[in-house]
């Protein structure tokens, strides 16, 4: 380097992560496993008995979206197989509208807590408030079920980008906001949980005749979702799973206006039907119970009348 040369000294080297994360899967010790097999059903226990016990239901849960017709009637379904409390989370309006059928599960589980909260499934710092309430409420969260989610019918390339991040927000945001502030009380505990996720048809195809491209794409994100979340979070003994439900009979799809569309629907599915909410129940208690999804993990039912066949 000659006299008229200065060394030019180089910029301070950002700090690098030099140890990447590494998803742990669960221990193979039974004495440290938070994912054993259930316990083996009680001596002497009669078929009667064991039927219930193959679907009994345990613990807490939280529903976002808790007072739309489908997570009312699954609300119902889990306290029917022994839930001992449940938190019902939606907007203020929803809430108000859903006030009778609420009331009627408080009336017909008097041994049961039912507690409502308003909640914002997009406010990350408010659900993390509400998952705190709902724990010091009910005790130990041991379910969450996303229901929360919207939907609009709009073309591909008329779609506002305000449309396009409000749907993805509530329906794929909300459910991982929700998932996390629920899923870190129930890492916590030491004892793991059940989470379900509500995925869609949607996010498997693309539905016909209505264009809804942010919804496909939401839904198919939450399917995506639960695999990643069932690869993290088994470690700590969650299960993490998802319904896809078809098109189902419920407000969002009755009207004159929409009998063109019901009509293709049905004749593009080989049981020529919507579902009825009832229908989603099922799927629900047996992903929620102790004993009958005990080994079900990272897995989708599609409820759908058998219409992804076409």
């Amino acid at each position: 380097m000659s006299p008229s040369q200065k060394e030019v000294p180089l910029p301070p080297t950002p700090h690098v992560q030099t140890r990447m994360p590494w998803i742990r899967l669960g221990e193979i010790d039974p004495a440290t496993t938070l994912t054993p097999p259930p316990a083996s059903f009680p001596e002497n226990c009669t078929p009667e008995e064991r039927a219930a016990l193959r679907f009994r239901v345990s613990g807490n849960a939280v529903f976002t979206g808790g007072a739309g017709m489908l997570a009312l009637a699954s609300a119902r379904a889990l306290l029917e197989h022994g839930l001992s409390g449940i938190v019902l989370l939606d907007l203020s309006s929803a809430l108000q509208k859903g006030d009778t059928e609420i009331n009627a599960l408080r009336r017909d589980f008097p041994s049961a807590k039912i507690m409502t909260h308003h909640c914002d499934v997009t406010d990350a710092a408010g659900m993390q408030d509400v998952a705190e309430k709902a724990k010091n409420e009910l005790g130990e969260l041991t379910i969450l079920c996303c229901f929360a989610g919207i939907v609009n019918c709009v073309a591909a390339e008329d779609i506002a980008i305000e449309q396009w991040r409000r749907v993805i927000d509530v329906n794929t945001t909300g459910s991982w906001i929700a998932a996390q502030a629920v899923g870190k009380h129930m890492i916590a505990s030491g004892r793991g949980g059940k989470i379900v996720l509500v995925a869609s048809i949607s996010g498997h195809r693309v539905n016909y005749p209505q264009p809804q491209i942010a919804y496909n794409v939401s839904k198919a994100a939450v399917l995506h979702m639960k695999n990643s979340l069932a690869a993290e979070w088994t470690q700590y003994g969650i299960r993490v799973n998802s319904i896809s439900p078809g098109y189902m009979d419920t407000v969002l799809n009755e009207g004159e206006d929409l009998a063109p569309w019901r009509q293709i629907w049905a004749d593009r599915n080989p049981m020529r039907r919507m579902g009825s909410p009832q229908e989603l129940t099922g799927p629900v208690v047996f992903l929620c119970s102790d004993m009958g999804g005990s080994y079900i993990n990272g897995a989708d039912i599609v409820v759908d009348g058998g219409g992804l066949v076409f």
